[in-house]
């Protein structure tokens, strides 16, 4: 008698049979925005988690975000958003890179596609985490696509050859967004940012051009204290989310029902890309070290 599998368990029958960590003795997490504070908002928390506990982290920014300011442009803005973006990453724990594309002019061309994979491989990443490709903003949307067409392609030898591919191929995850169409947002993982919340918006602090500047231009009846302190009080306040009953139930799971009923909710969610590897929940326990053994 014949059996067919699915590629999907495949993928999860190959990965049973390999090490937990199969790309070195400790985690390699790699996590891709648009421009250069996405990764900070999204995952900038679980960042430093990952990070306090030794794991290597990267952040990518596909775009310089040269257009991101109401009166600076070009490279005098990407030049300060770079350093920004490295001094944030120095807050968070974490690697930062920002790739030479302007701001808004984000394709999701194959030479693009390519420097995905080459980023991927050359981190030897267990774990991508990049946006869904449905967004307002274009540049969200491409990033989405670039990582989710790369997300088969970096275990394929004859693909970018010149660069070995990964042996494993990783899990790949997005981020939280309140998008509904085509489909909402599913939180698979949510992570209780209670313990390090003040660092993740000690983090976004360093993009003064983004929340103390652009931000006001976009909203002007948006007044921004003047006092570094109390701006980061005002940013805290800006950036708490709002947990839905979906990551409340998520929540629930992973942390308890007590973590779950905490108001406000400090976390981060993230949702499984059905195109990588397919993890249980004793692999999201891997990947997630932070995570409590037993809700």
């Amino acid at each position: 008698m014949n059996t067919r599998l699915t590629r999907r368990t495949l993928l999860k029958t190959a990965a049973c049979a390999l090490p937990a960590l199969a790309q070195g003795a400790k985690l390699r997490i790699i996590a891709f925005g648009a421009h250069p504070d996405d990764c900070d908002i999204r995952v900038g928390g679980t960042a430093t988690l990952w990070s306090q506990l030794g794991h290597a982290v990267k952040f990518v920014a596909c775009t310089n975000g040269d257009a991101g300011h109401p009166t600076m442009g070009g490279a005098p803005l990407a030049r300060r958003r770079r350093a920004e973006a490295t001094e944030a990453g120095k807050r968070f724990g974490v690697t930062y890179d920002i790739v030479e594309i302007h701001d808004g002019e984000l394709m999701p061309t194959l030479e693009n596609r390519n420097l995905v994979i080459q980023k991927i491989r050359e981190w030897n990443a267990d774990l991508v985490l990049s946006s869904r490709p449905n967004d307002y903003h274009p540049d969200h949307r491409y990033t989405g696509v670039l990582v989710q067409d790369a997300a088969y392609m970096v275990v394929v030898p004859a693909v970018l050859p010149t660069i070995p591919p990964i042996k494993r191929n990783p899990v790949f995850l997005y981020y939280e967004d309140r998008f509904q169409k085509p489909t909402p947002f599913k939180p698979d993982i949510v992570v209780d940012l209670s313990s390090v919340w003040d660092k993740k918006i000690n983090g976004l602090d360093a993009h003064e051009s983004q929340f103390y500047e652009f931000q006001t231009n976009v909203n002007a009846s948006i007044e921004v204290p003047s006092d570094k302190e109390e701006r980061k009080k005002w940013l805290s306040k800006r950036r708490t989310p709002v947990a839905n009953e979906a990551v409340k139930t998520s929540m629930a799971k992973w942390y308890g029902a007590s973590a779950a009923a905490k108001n406000p909710l400090y976390y981060e969610a993230f949702e499984v890309c059905e195109y990588g590897a397919q993890p249980d929940d004793a692999r999201i326990r891997e990947l997630f070290p932070m995570l409590p053994k037993k809700a």
